[in-house]
């Protein structure tokens, strides 16, 4: 049986979550409301914006528990817009991020 990597069996490992946000969710809002929530969850860093396709692109890195608060909030949340759906994946932290940005 495989282990797992570090960063998928401790919540507190820090970790890079990137996820694609489906729906109404250019024009409302939805980026500054995600930075708000992620700096209201606190100790992530990254960015949200727009995509060509009309989607949003959510780069955060942090403990993997604070990241995945952030993942459950644009699915769940009381986020602006409407929400059709959400891809993720999970990587390794790059380090590449002062703070939480609109782009």
């Amino acid at each position: 049986m495989k282990e797992p990597a570090p960063h998928e069996s401790d919540p507190s490992q820090p970790v890079r979550m990137t996820a694609w946000v489906r729906g109404h969710v250019q024009g409302v809002g939805f980026r500054w409301y995600t930075r708000a929530q992620a700096l209201a969850i606190g100790e992530l860093r990254g960015f949200a914006s727009n995509l060509a396709d009309g989607r949003v692109q959510i780069v955060a890195e942090g403990p993997r528990e604070r990241c995945e608060r952030l993942l459950e909030w644009t699915r769940t949340g009381d986020t602006p817009g409407r929400v059709d759906g959400v891809t993720e994946i999970w990587d390794t932290p790059r380090d590449a991020y002062p703070d939480f940005a609109i782009r």
